[in-house]
C-alpha cells in the first residue's frame, strides 16, 4: 500500500510541475483574459477577408499590407473583413507600420467594391507618428479628432473640442517602429481610440446625417511612397 501511495504521489508531481501543465495553465489564462472576444484572423491565411492579392497577404502571422516604388499606388485600398458589419463593439489588435499611413477602418461604407475602396470612421496609423491615434473620416468629414482632443459634432456638424492631453506627450505611448497594441471602442455614437491602453481621440457624433451606425471592418494601405503595415492578434467583440 505504501509503495502504491508513494506512486500515485509522484505521478501526481510530475503532472502539476510538468512543462505542458504550465503551458495549459497558461492557455486557459489567456482564454479567460480574452472572454468574450472572438478572434477574426487565423494568423495563417486570409480566410474571412478580401482585398487587392498583390498588397495583401500573411507573413510571420500577420496580415501584411505592402505596396512598392515599382507599382506605386494611385488611391487608397483596403483588405476588407467580409463575415458581417460592425455596429457596437470593442477591437482589440496590434500592429506595426514601416513608413507611409494606415488605419483601421470601421463603421465603413464599400465605395468601389472593384478596387477595395471604402470611405468611414479610420483609427489613424502613420509611421511619423502625426496621425496616429487620430479620428479620420476616410471620403466624408476628414479629421473628426486630433489626438489628444475629445470632440463633439453637434447635429449641424459643428465642432467643439476639448483637450484633454497634450498630442506630443501621448506619441510618448508608443513605439512608431514597433509594435503597439491598439483599441477601438465603437458605442452608439462614442467612438474611442487607444493605444497601449491609453486613451488617443474620442468622437460623440451627433450628426446624424452623417455619422455611420453600421458598416464594415478593414484595413488600409495608402497612396504614395513605398510602405509596410502589419496586424496581428486580430479580435472582436460585440456589445449589447
Amino acid at each position: 500500500m505504501r509503495s502504491l501511495i508513494f506512486v500515485l504521489a509522484c505521478c501526481t508531481l510530475f503532472t502539476c510541475c510538468s512543462p505542458s501543465s504550465a503551458q495549459d495553465k497558461t492557455e486557459k489564462k489567456s482564454a479567460a483574459v480574452g472572454d468574450g472576444f472572438t478572434a477574426i484572423f487565423n494568423g495563417s491565411d486570409l480566410t474571412g477577408w478580401k482585398g487587392n492579392a498583390d498588397l495583401w497577404s500573411v507573413e510571420d502571422g500577420s496580415i501584411t499590407g505592402r505596396t512598392t516604388a515599382e507599382a506605386p499606388l494611385k488611391f487608397n485600398t483596403f483588405l476588407i473583413y467580409e463575415v458581417g458589419p460592425v455596429a457596437d463593439f470593442e477591437l482589440r489588435l496590434d500592429y506595426k507600420i514601416k513608413a507611409g499611413n494606415s488605419g483601421i477602418q470601421y463603421r465603413s461604407q464599400i465605395v468601389e467594391a472593384d478596387k477595395f475602396i471604402v470611405g468611414g470612421y479610420q483609427a489613424d496609423i502613420d509611421a511619423t507618428s502625426k496621425y496616429t491615434g487620430i479620428n479620420y473620416e476616410e471620403r466624408g468629414r476628414g479629421i473628426l479628432a486630433e489626438r489628444g482632443q475629445r470632440v463633439t459634432i453637434a447635429a449641424d456638424g459643428a465642432k467643439s473640442a476639448e483637450d484633454f492631453a497634450d498630442r506630443e506627450e501621448l506619441a510618448k505611448e508608443f513605439d512608431p517602429a514597433g509594435w503597439n497594441h491598439y483599441r477601438v471602442v465603437a458605442k452608439g455614437n462614442r467612438l474611442s481610440h487607444y493605444i497601449n491602453d491609453v486613451l488617443m481621440s474620442e468622437v460623440i457624433d451627433n450628426q446624424e446625417s452623417e455619422a455611420e451606425k453600421s458598416g464594415v471592418l478593414a484595413f488600409q494601405v495608402h497612396q504614395g511612397p513605398p510602405m509596410v503595415v502589419q496586424f496581428k492578434n486580430i479580435r472582436i467583440k460585440t456589445l449589447d
